[in-house]
C-alpha cells in the first residue's frame, strides 16, 4: 500500500507517459494480465487506455488489474489509468 504522498510523487511520472496498452472489447484476459505484469517488472509504472467498447470504466479496469497482479493504482482519469508495481529484480523509482 502506498501513501498519498507517494501516490502524488508517482503521478508526476504518470503524466509524462504515453499509454502502453489498450483495453478493448476482449476485456481483461489472463494473457493481457501477464503482459501488464511483465511491463511493470521492467518499467515499474505504466499507463493503460480503456476503449469505449470495453464495457468497463478505467477505474473498474485498474481495480481488477491491481487486485489480480498485486499492483497499485496511481491515477484514473477519463479513459486512462496509471499503475505502479515495484520491480523485484531492479527497482528504478525511489519512493519518498
Amino acid at each position: 500500500m502506498i501513501t498519498s504522498k507517494q501516490r502524488s510523487y508517482l503521478r508526476t511520472f504518470g503524466n509524462k507517459l504515453q499509454p502502453l496498452f489498450q483495453l478493448g472489447k476482449a476485456g481483461i484476459e489472463q494473457n493481457f494480465l501477464k503482459q501488464i505484469e511483465e511491463a511493470l517488472e521492467s518499467r515499474e509504472i505504466i499507463k493503460i487506455k480503456v476503449l469505449n467498447n470495453s464495457g468497463i470504466t478505467a477505474r473498474e479496469a485498474s481495480d481488477i488489474i491491481c487486485e489480480s497482479i498485486g499492483a497499485e493504482a496511481v491515477q484514473s482519469i477519463g479513459s486512462k489509468c496509471v499503475l505502479y508495481k515495484r520491480s523485484i529484480k531492479k527497482p528504478i523509482i525511489e519512493l519518498p
